[in-house]
């Protein structure tokens, strides 16, 4: 019978290991964390799959939860075709996103969901991240809804129980350091850190990339890099990437960019938190105004709905004084913000009855800041309504950056200041593969015995990235990996 060993326990691992077992072979997992730090980067996200839908009514045939259920009638959601879905990785990667792994990943992205339910994973509707409350009903926007039960952590919780189940194999605290190749070039296995050795038919490679490897982020991503904070898994520092590359694996995709995005500057510099994982993001600058420490403002926050800035404009924030930024907000847009982000536990931050008083308790240019927001409030048009569930074109034209939309005057006390950093979430760049995820060589020829998903895979994003698609790309990529590698 044939073996796959599957380096890396997160989503992608599971999916590849899952399809290995139904296509007939034996799978073992070797995930480098202990059993309770597992679960790779896809236990700290909030399990937002972006995939291809026809609306509510389509999506409800998976959904397995009592509020989406509930709210069904009053969700106003429209259907995400796959052309949507292309213009969105074209647009967003301007144009260099891989054309045949983007096919794949479009293609499967909607019978994903119904495969995954049948293992076990639980979907919602994610009201309280992706929807706005309108007249009574919940206002879908940026492309995305889909979520799991119970975020990254439902996720890597209900993989682990239907591997459980299937009596497929998972060693946890089995770090790897190196591929074992045959004399054909071919991977025959890999070894451990503890020096042992294990021999399988196949290698499928889960182990993400190099984001928390401080050293390779500043060789690949620039100076300054090293300083950004690990947003998720702590143990994704890139030594199966480069076993890979040593065994013959060709570059592939932006190895100069990664997801990165505003983080709680308060936040662990060791890496993710598994207690509050996605709580330290703060993506509400799409509402407010963002400035640096000089009181300046530096991007348009409502260039486009957050799912589609929110990968970047870490790099930007880092890019500033001190690699910090201020989000604020008044009392209007205070309300709107999420709750699992701006009302968690231990956020950075101030509040106070004048800009003045807000801008010396988060040691900022206040003089430089009162100027900045009277720039910003009389250039708001004040005649176009406000409308956080659409593009509305309210916008503070006339000034530099400009704010394309959601732009409300900033005049309303108290005001609320959170302080954030860059959180990078993982590397864009990695290795070649092709249609069934087999690892390319440098001329294009499969390397035997090789596979990899996840996020050591390049090639799909540059620069940016559309939310959600991470997830997606992982389950449809392991899938395809373990699928082919049971033979």
């Amino acid at each position: 019978m044939t073996h796959v060993l599957v380096i890396g326990g997160g989503n992608a691992g599971f999916c590849a290991a899952h399809a290995a077992v139904q296509g007939g072979a034996t799978a073992t997992i070797l995930e480098k964390a202990p059993a309770g730090a597992a679960g790779g980067n896809s236990f700290y996200t909030a399990g937002a799959f972006r995939v291809v839908h026809g609306g509510v009514d389509a999506i409800l045939g998976v959904v397995d939860d009592d509020i989406t259920r509930a709210r069904a009638s009053l969700s106003e959601l429209d259907p995400y075709p796959p052309a949507a879905f292309r213009d969105d990785m074209e647009r967003l990667t301007e144009g260099r996103c891989d054309p045949q792994l983007t096919g794949i990943l479009i293609e499967d992205s909607e019978p994903i969901v119904a495969w995954l339910a049948e293992l076990g994973i639980r979907w919602r509707l994610m009201y309280e991240r992706q929807a706005y409350e309108r007249d009574g009903h919940y206002v879908f926007w940026g492309g995305l809804a889909l979520g799991t039960v119970e975020g990254g952590k439902g996720l890597i919780s209900q993989h682990t129980a239907a591997a459980e189940a299937s009596g497929l194999e998972v060693v946890y605290g089995a770090a790897v350091t190196d591929l074992l190749l045959g004399a054909d070039g071919g991977v025959t296995g890999a070894r451990l850190l503890d020096g042992s050795e294990l021999e399988a038919d196949a290698v499928v490679l889960a182990a993400g990339g190099f984001e928390a490897n401080a050293e390779l982020r500043e060789r690949h991503l620039g100076e300054g890099w090293g300083r950004a904070l690990v947003r998720g898994n702590p143990l994704n520092t890139g030594e199966v990437l480069l076993a890979a590359l040593d065994a013959g694996a060709a570059r592939h995709g932006d190895w100069s960019s990664c997801h990165s995005v505003a983080w709680d500057a308060g936040a662990d510099e060791g890496g993710g938190d598994r207690e509050l994982t996605n709580q330290y993001t703060r993506s509400g600058y799409p509402l407010g105004v963002m400035v640096n420490r000089d009181g300046r403002r530096f991007v348009d926050e409502g260039a486009d709905y957050r799912n589609y800035t929110y990968a970047r404009y870490g790099r930007d924030i880092l890019a500033q004084p001190g690699g910090v930024a201020f989000q604020l907000f008044d009392a209007k847009t205070r309300p709107l913000l999420r709750g699992e982000e701006y009302d968690s536990e231990r956020v950075t931050g101030a509040q106070a009855d004048t800009l003045a008083e807000l801008a010396a308790q988060l040691e900022l240019d206040g003089a430089q800041l009162e100027a900045t927001v009277r720039e910003f409030n009389a250039a708001v048009r004040e005649g176009v309504p406000f409308d956080a569930a659409v593009k509305d074109g309210r916008a503070a034209a006339g000034i530099e950056p400009p704010k394309s939309n959601w732009a409300q005057a900033l005049d309303t006390p108290p005001y609320y200041g959170f302080t954030v950093t860059c959180g990078v979430t993982f590397t864009f760049g990695g290795v070649h593969i092709d249609e069934h995820a087999r690892v390319l060589d440098s001329g294009g020829s499969p390397i035997p015995g090789l596979y990899a998903a996840g996020e050591l895979v390049g090639g799909l994003f540059h620069g940016n990235y559309p939310g959600g698609t991470g997830l997606t790309a992982g389950a449809v990529f392991g899938r395809r990996a373990g699928a082919h590698a049971a033979g």
